[in-house]
């Protein structure tokens, strides 16, 4: 039986945080990864952006330290017991552990129809899957207009695809941002040859021949070389439920990362955590909250004592424009613009009950840092006294 002092589920990069939060304070115990990826621990983000700008994809490659770690890919574990500290993988080994990390991630929410080939786009075999036949055809439907959507429509456009876009709310990135900002979005999307279908959905999805037959709920039939699907994750609790660790929205854990096992750890997309300046559980999807709580998770599982407050931060990329956000950007709060020229480089805070919940910063670089030492102020923060607090 493989016997680790450490020993992690999970091989993305909250994994290879964690590793390089361990080797802070241990530098020989040794820790095992179980992967359920045939890949190496890599970058995720630039799989919807930089790659598709032509970035080497040897830059995605994390690198993780190999000293006395063993990384085990295309594994699934399949039982964790927490009595007698051991996990079992899809193989039927056993590996022992003294300390545990779940770092599962989350599983792509899927369509109500079992059709071959749509490619629900999450890890680095969905990118080659979608390069290749991106190389080889020209008409493509993207289902969703939140953060994977945006972000792939706009990369298959600047590679010369022809791309439609379909989704239910009125504007791209319209559950976070004001709607005029949304408004502009489609509309500048429709520039880059994007057919944009706002207020609309899937109500079935063929094959006819080597193509793909799209019904809209508006009635639209739409054919398509391929389909990409990006309407969100769920967290994967069930091997943590089945273990017996409290769950709810994500795997619960407390400022030190800890779960209601104190010798197992949860960190990344998967953890529901407290975060002060909030005052509230939240769960993030988002790079920087992974590699943080992946580090911050590694030290403690080594005996630190970190606390996690930290409150992260996500950007996107959508074609010349980009953003940084933290905290709650949420559409159905008080939005306070800030615009130094609209809809090309500003600032937009977001208000509830009289405090600073989130704040995009459109086009605006540097001030994340500022941005979040805001959203910790108690206020009170008003549409007339918070405009101009961060310079746009």
């Amino acid at each position: 039986m493989p016997d680790y002092q450490y020993l992690i589920v999970g091989g993305g990069m909250t994994a290879d945080a964690a590793i390089r939060g361990i080797r802070q304070t241990d530098r020989s115990n040794p820790i095992g990864i179980l992967s359920n990826e045939k890949h190496l621990p890599y970058k995720r983000p630039p799989l919807s952006k930089a790659l598709w700008k032509d970035e080497p994809i040897e830059k995605i490659w994390l690198r993780t330290p190999k000293e006395n770690v063993d990384i085990f890919t295309s594994r699934a574990v399949t039982k964790i017991d927490p009595k007698s500290h051991t996990a079992i993988d899809d193989l039927g080994l056993v590996y022992s552990y003294k300390k545990l990390l779940m770092a599962t991630g989350g599983t792509v929410r899927r369509l109500p129809w079992n059709i071959d080939g749509i490619i629900y786009f999450r890890t680095l075999d969905d990118y080659y899957s979608l390069r290749k036949l991106a190389a080889e055809r020209k008409d493509f439907v993207v289902i969703g207009g939140g953060f994977i959507g945006s972000e792939i429509a706009a990369a298959l456009a600047m590679n010369g695809r022809s791309v439609t876009m379909i989704f239910p709310e009125e504007g791209i990135g319209s559950r976070l941002f004001p709607s005029a900002l949304s408004q502009y979005l489609n509309t500048l999307y429709e520039t880059k040859n994007i057919e944009v279908l706002s207020g609309d959905g899937v109500v079935n999805i063929g094959k006819e021949y080597n193509k793909y037959v799209l019904t809209t709920t508006s009635g639209k039939i739409i054919k398509a070389d391929g389909v990409v699907a990006g309407i969100g994750i769920q967290p994967n609790i069930e091997l943590a439920q089945a273990a017996g660790l409290a769950v709810g929205g994500g795997i619960i854990v407390n400022e030190f990362l800890q779960t209601s096992q104190p010798d197992i750890y949860a960190a990344g997309d998967v953890a529901n955590f407290y975060n002060p300046a909030l005052n509230k559980h939240i769960r993030l999807e988002h790079e920087d909250n992974a590699i943080v709580m992946g580090e911050y998770a590694g030290r403690n599982m080594a005996g630190d004592t970190v606390r996690y407050h930290h409150l992260p931060f996500f950007y996107s990329d959508l074609f010349e424009l980009g953003y940084e956000a933290i905290g709650e950007l949420d559409s159905r709060y008080e939005m306070v613009e800030d615009w130094k020229e609209p809809y090309r480089e500003g600032i937009i805070y977001y208000l509830n009950e009289q405090r600073v919940r989130g704040v995009l910063l459109w086009n605006t670089w540097g001030q994340v840092d500022a941005a979040r030492s805001l959203i910790a102020e108690k206020g009170p923060f008003t549409a007339v006294n918070v405009k101009g607090r961060l310079p746009a």
